[in-house]
């Protein structure tokens, strides 16, 4: 069952987080952006380098609404869940594996453009290596990259096309797509494939056809490099990520609770308020609750960064995540989910994440006017 996050921001209006799908620049960021705020009723915010919306909107609006108008811009959206738990083994299910899986296919298609083009790149630079014949060279290792290397650019070209924008993937797939349509004419309509052709260093200028030059250098380069961009950027944005789910591991997976006398073992998303659960030495507190029987000192370095353990005894009020460090402690909860003190400081920073600096906005609007 999908569960839509929504707090109320001011009277009568509520909020919500979408994850989105599909941007490749910061122009796109700005095209939802502005899409979504069309809408009556709607304040949104997306940010590309968290590839999320944060959008205020008044009761009339649905998220339906929201998620519809982003897909008619060419992107996908969805609500993003928090990290949750496995209930039999208490691991972490966080869908982590699409995110390296994309990221490894990304980082092969670097690693084979990059081997692949240097070669490219160093005959069409360096006169000696120009040995008979090296523009067909030249063209069997530079159209794998071009067609196959830049597929992501081009498929990314095509969607825009159809709902009629223009991003940073449209300028390279137009930009290496000449070259390497050129180059294609000049060797097999053109004087460059004939044998001997050289790409000699000149200070002149000369009137000419063109048909006796290639740019497969070129294609190929601007490729590799882009993703290379590509590849950081994807990996910046995962270690980032990485952050906020260290935060929500912090917490126990498991807690002893009291019911009917005795200690039953359950995951610790199951614990409902007003439960009586018990905290051994070295455990983790399960969930913000009040001590009713026991003394004890608690580690709360995670919270406040103190390295000295508080003492805590009945009647004291603990915090979820922090660790038991002395004696044994029934606890009852007071707050458990999204209102406990972790799931607060988590909301902190994933909205410091999702906020963007005045020079961030100024990029953005650039980026949005450049690349049409």
């Amino acid at each position: 069952m999908t569960t839509e996050y929504l707090t109320p921001e001011t009277t009568g209006t509520a909020s919500i987080e979408l994850a989105i799908g599909g941007m490749t620049c910061a122009s796109c960021a700005a095209r939802i952006e502005k899409r979504l705020n069309k809408m009556e009723g709607v304040t949104a915010t997306v940010n590309y380098a968290t590839e999320k919306a944060k959008v205020v909107f008044d009761p009339a609006v649905t998220s339906a609404d929201l998620v519809a108008e982003v897909e008619k811009a060419g992107y996908s959206a969805t609500v993003p869940q928090p990290p949750s738990t496995d209930r039999d083994t208490g691991t972490d299910t966080e869908p982590e594996d699409e995110q390296s899986l994309a990221l490894a296919a990304l980082r092969t298609r670097l690693i084979v453009s990059a081997i692949l083009s240097i070669p490219v790149i160093a005959m069409a630079m360096i006169p000696a290596l120009q040995f008979t014949n090296w523009q067909w060279l030249s063209l069997t290792l530079a159209a794998p990259v071009i067609v196959w290397a830049g597929l992501p650019f081009h498929k990314a070209t095509w969607a825009n096309l159809k709902h009629g924008a223009a991003t940073m993937d449209t300028l390279i797939t137009i930009g290496t797509g000449s070259a390497f349509l050129w180059s294609l004419y000049a060797l097999f309509f053109g004087t460059a494939g004939e044998p001997g052709m050289t790409h000699p260093f000149s200070f002149t200028i000369g009137r000419t056809d063109g048909a006796a030059n290639i740019y497969l250098e070129v294609a190929a380069g601007v490729i590799t490099f882009v993703l290379a961009g590509r590849y950081f950027e994807q990996r910046s944005k995962r270690r980032a990520g990485a952050a906020m789910r260290a935060l929500f591991e912090l917490g126990a997976k498991e807690v002893s609770v009291l019911r009917d006398g005795a200690e039953t073992r359950i995951p610790a998303t199951a614990l409902v308020v007003s439960d009586l659960f018990v905290v051994r030495p070295g455990e983790k507190i399960a969930t913000d609750g009040l001590v009713v029987e026991g003394r004890s000192a608690v580690d709360m370095s995670m919270l406040t960064g103190e390295s000295i353990p508080i003492e805590v005894a009945e009647g004291d009020g603990v915090v979820g995540a922090t660790v038991n460090a002395g004696g044994r402690l029934v606890v009852r909860a007071t707050r458990i989910g999204a209102d406990t003190q972790l799931s607060q400081m988590a909301a902190l920073v994933e909205d410091a994440q999702n906020g963007k600096a005045q020079v961030q906005r100024l990029a953005d609007t650039i980026a949005g006017v450049f690349v049409p």
